[in-house]
């Protein structure tokens, strides 16, 4: 009876794997893998979204009555890095788990749920109502559900950045009550969801930026020592960061979080030092990754140095947490994941290297802005033009790879 009952649950997981095997291959090419639609949304909506918070700064008329400033910072955390992480987590969960992805419908229907929150957000002028809270907040708790029912069947190695996801939604409708006036601390959620996404840089970038520099150095013959796997250095530096971080989500003007966060930039600076960044300058795929993780122990330090009575404005540290290391980041690893999962040659055409610079460029140029080098309305409108010239560069080179046939690789 027991050997029956075996055979005939591998016949009824065999015949699923078949089912999602040919859901899979009949899919349009861009739901064949979750990094296909969640990329491409993420390029698409970063340049619709600055655009749109750039003309309405200019002038232009908002289209509802609405908190628009919330509305920028809840659209840049949870909207674009929200596309652009549920595309990595879609793709990595599948990848470590031997698993086939989510495709077809199923993906199609997750790409709309992802849509409908934008929308939400744009008709009701920001952030807060229960409706726009449902609408956008579900999308994060589904990409949880999927995630945890990876991690059952496959154990707990996926459940780090599962819990992340989760956190990241609680962020989400914190930031919600916060505009509706339902939490004390308005800010709550959009620091907590910040915080949150500086550490998921910290963690994944602290893997990967090592772990490619290493293959890079050697395929070319480099000797001396390589950097290595995450150790007990870099575990200590993630648990001062992370602490430092959740500190100034809640008590963001405590000078004992100023210490704290002085003490992660500096942890996150020596977890660099290691990592011969240097050597590998001449590849951008793997510079670009450098680039984007030293924004992190910059934004680190001045955000340290920007509480009551600093001598750093607030936004400065700020925009080089978001606008530097996390865009940095989601561009570096959405154009090495794009370029791997195709089969495609680890090689960075002309359009990904101006993609780095023009968003390193807008970086520079809105901590200039902050600083008050720029004008504000210029410096706005110069480094939001760059930024959206950044992502135009990665959706003329990548949106035809997103869309096309070729069946995923390595």
């Amino acid at each position: 009876m027991t050997e029956r009952r075996t055979a005939g649950s591998q016949t009824r997981g065999e015949r699923m794997l078949a089912l999602r095997r040919a859901r899979m291959a009949a899919a349009p090419p861009v739901l064949r893998g979750g990094f296909r639609p969640f990329f491409l949304a993420a390029g698409l909506w970063a340049v619709a979204a600055i655009g749109l918070w750039v003309a309405m700064l200019s002038g232009l008329p908002a289209p509802v009555a609405g908190d628009w400033l919330a509305w920028h910072r809840h659209e840049m955390l949870f909207g674009f890095v929200g596309a652009a992480i549920a595309g990595y987590y879609l793709t990595a969960i599948p990848n470590r788990s031997g698993r086939l992805p989510v495709a077809g419908p199923p993906l199609a229907a997750l790409a709309l749920l992802w849509l409908a929150g934008r929308v939400a957000l744009l008709l009701s002028g920001g952030p807060g109502g229960a409706v726009a809270m449902l609408v956008d907040c579900a999308f994060p708790f589904v990409l949880v559900l999927l995630g945890a029912r990876e991690a059952l069947v496959m154990g707990n190695r996926n459940l780090p950045l599962v819990a992340l996801v989760l956190l990241l939604g609680i962020a989400s409708v914190l930031d919600h009550g916060g505009a509706t006036g339902w939490i004390a601390d308005d800010a709550l959620g959009w620091r907590g969801g910040l915080a949150l996404i500086v550490v998921l840089i910290a963690m994944i970038g602290g893997r990967l930026v090592p772990s490619f520099t290493r293959n890079w150095l050697a395929r070319r013959g480099a000797t001396g020592r390589m950097p290595g796997q995450p150790d007990r250095y870099d575990r200590a530096a993630m648990a001062v960061t992370a602490a430092a971080l959740a500190g100034w989500a809640v008590w963001p003007d405590a000078r004992a979080t100023g210490l704290a966060l002085a003490a992660a930039a500096l942890a996150q600076a020596g977890r660099m030092a290691r990592w011969r960044g240097m050597t590998a300058a001449r590849d951008p795929l793997v510079l670009s990754l450098h680039l984007g993780f030293a924004w992190l122990p910059v934004g680190l330090a001045l955000l340290a140095a920007s509480g009551p009575g600093g001598p750093v404005p607030r936004t400065a540290a700020l925009h080089a947490l978001t606008a530097g290391a996390m865009a940095t980041m989601i561009l570096a690893v959405m154009t090495r994941t794009i370029l791997s999962q195709t089969a495609r040659d680890l090689r960075a055409g002309p359009l990904t290297v101006a993609a780095y610079a023009l968003v390193t460029l807008g970086a520079l140029l809105r901590m200039a802005t902050a600083f008050d080098l720029l004008g504000y309305q210029v410096g706005i409108m110069v480094s939001g033009g760059v930024w959206t010239a950044a992502f135009g560069a990665f959706l003329v080179g990548y949106a035809p790879i997103l869309v096309a046939p070729r069946a995923a690789g390595r």
